[in-house]
């Protein structure tokens, strides 16, 4: 089953007898916070949900700057913006789908059986918004590590990949060549890891490519079956998107959600620069 939804299924499913939970998880990096922007406007009946609080947990010594967060923090969350465990979800964001699809990826790989992505984000719909905040039945949704399809990576794991198999870099390339580093202290890659901007995988309209497109793509990337998959960006946000992407073609590909703040905070990692994996 496709992790995508368009607007015109999302207004069938919102006004049949059993509609979908609405997640918002607005967010960009170094911007401002999303709720206010929410209670500007949203869809009816949507829940926000905050990715830095929510969707991730508290940084440390070691850690990326979007730790997954703790299941206890997430699942009170999920259960405040009625998520249960029998009901569809379907979560969006401004357009992207990073923050969507970082909401997707953890539901998922938590458990949730019935979880789908709205192609475009809000910039997609068209009817009418809502202002203010929702508040909606408390759902039941109690999220257990592992309990998903979806795989998780930690350092070893990401290099083993770089090595062995095919390890994904989902950031701009002139942060993976080490050109500019904006948001973490070091620039560069994990070495062994391909250049593979989401940006690749976006129509012009914010919507994903179609699936042959995509599938092309990332073949020209090295995917293959046969061949292991991983996907790291900046610190496991934007890399949720790609793992949707390649979900599409059929992939199953891992999230490395540490990624490159994470990796970097330990100065004994190798770091690669320029155009080439290294």
């Amino acid at each position: 089953m496709t992790a995508l939804i368009s607007v015109t299924e999302l207004v069938r499913d919102m006004a049949s007898a059993d509609p979908p939970s609405l997640l918002d998880v607005r967010w960009e990096l170094g911007g401002p916070p999303g709720r206010p922007a929410y209670e500007r406007g949203h869809l009816p009946g949507a829940v926000y949900v905050d990715l830095d609080t929510e969707l991730s947990g508290p940084t440390g010594p070691g850690t990326g700057r979007h730790p997954l967060p703790d299941l206890e923090v997430f699942g009170a969350a999920m259960r405040r913006a009625g998520v249960s465990a029998d009901r569809p979800v379907v979560v969006h964001d401004g357009g992207r789908g990073w923050a969507a699809a970082r909401a997707w990826w953890l539901l998922r790989w938590t458990g949730h059986r019935d979880v789908r992505v709205l192609d475009g984000g809000l910039a997609a719909w068209t009817g009418p918004l809502s202002a203010g905040s929702e508040s909606v039945p408390e759902g039941d949704f109690r999220p257990v590590a592992d309990a998903g399809p979806l795989r998780l990576l930690d350092a070893e794991g990401a290099a083993a990949l770089a090595r062995d198999g095919l390890l994904l870099d989902a950031r701009a390339a002139e942060r993976y060549r080490g050109e500019v580093e904006p948001v973490d202290p070091v620039g560069g890659h994990i070495p062994g890891a391909v250049s593979a901007p989401t940006t690749g995988n976006l129509t012009a309209s914010g919507t994903l490519r179609p699936t042959g497109e995509l599938t092309e793509r990332f073949a020209a990337l090295g995917v293959r079956p046969g061949v292991a998959v991983g996907v790291y960006c900046g610190s496991g946000v934007s890399a949720a998107q790609e793992v949707l992407a390649l979900a599409e073609t059929g992939v199953d590909a891992a999230l490395y959600a540490g990624s490159w703040s994470e990796w970097t905070a330990d100065p004994e990692r190798p770091v690669a620069t320029g155009p080439e994996p290294g």
